[in-house]
């Protein structure tokens, strides 16, 4: 990825900064409420700060990131509030996606939608979470990219970004990974019989599942903060 980056036109560097970030962001390199250390960044990636400043001021417009006056960036850090608000906007575009996708896909759409799935697949059972959830969230935009309408594609765009890192690690327990393997099993094949109900239907489920294993995740991480907090106090 750093070769990349180096290897960039200058004009296209910022945004490919921005997509390295984006990852590190989602894969939990860069933990929620972190700082983000110009410095320590600009060495990583190897790229000047000019870019890397332009990369993160588009990651704050996309709402990855908090710009603060005097204290540079931070990763942004979502409420339960904001994570149950967000997961019901989404499910709404989810579901209208995989609607107008099932009307409106073509057959070279769909053989490329399964191809990536069967790639999914693969990872699954190599339990390569890394790219599985690379090939997964390329599915999920092909599916809205199907629907072919350009307003729903760019909210959706909007929206999605602010649950990636938590979509990313809500597969980490074995068998809710298996359950969203089985339900992308449920879209290739309303997806190739053209059923707009079926296939609203799974990407709703599969959504409200995804919903439910973050707010345990990070209920558990709440009570586990507490009981440390607690245990480190002096008696």
């Amino acid at each position: 990825m750093t070769a990349e980056i180096i290897s960039m036109p200058r004009a296209a560097l910022h945004e490919q900064v921005a997509q390295r970030l984006r990852q590190m962001l989602v894969e939990g390199h860069i933990a929620p409420g972190a700082k983000l250390n110009e410095r320590e960044l600009s060495e990583e990636l190897k790229v000047s700060r000019t870019p890397l400043r332009e990369a993160i001021k588009m990651l704050a417009a996309e709402g990855l990131v908090e710009l603060l006056p005097n204290r540079g960036a931070i990763a942004v850090e979502l409420s339960e509030a904001d994570i149950l608000n967000t997961f019901e906007v989404m499910a709404g575009l989810e579901g209208q996606s995989g609607e107008l996708a099932a009307q409106r896909i073509t057959e070279s759409e769909l053989a490329e939608i399964r191809a990536m799935h069967y790639e999914m697949m693969a990872a699954y059972t190599r339990r390569d979470l890394s790219n599985y959830y690379r090939l997964n969230a390329a599915i999920h935009r092909a599916i809205n990219a199907a629907a072919r309408n350009p307003v729903l594609t760019a909210t959706y765009n909007q929206v999605n970004a602010r649950l990636q890192a938590l979509r990313f690690r809500s597969n980490q327990d074995g068998e809710k990974w298996k359950r969203a393997m089985q339900e992308h099993e449920q879209m290739i094949e309303a997806l190739s019989a053209h059923d707009p109900v079926a296939m609203r239907a799974v990407l709703v489920d599969h959504l409200g599942h995804k919903r439910e294993v973050v707010i345990e995740q990070l209920r558990a991480a709440g009570s586990a903060a507490a009981t440390s907090n607690s245990s480190s106090r002096p008696s």
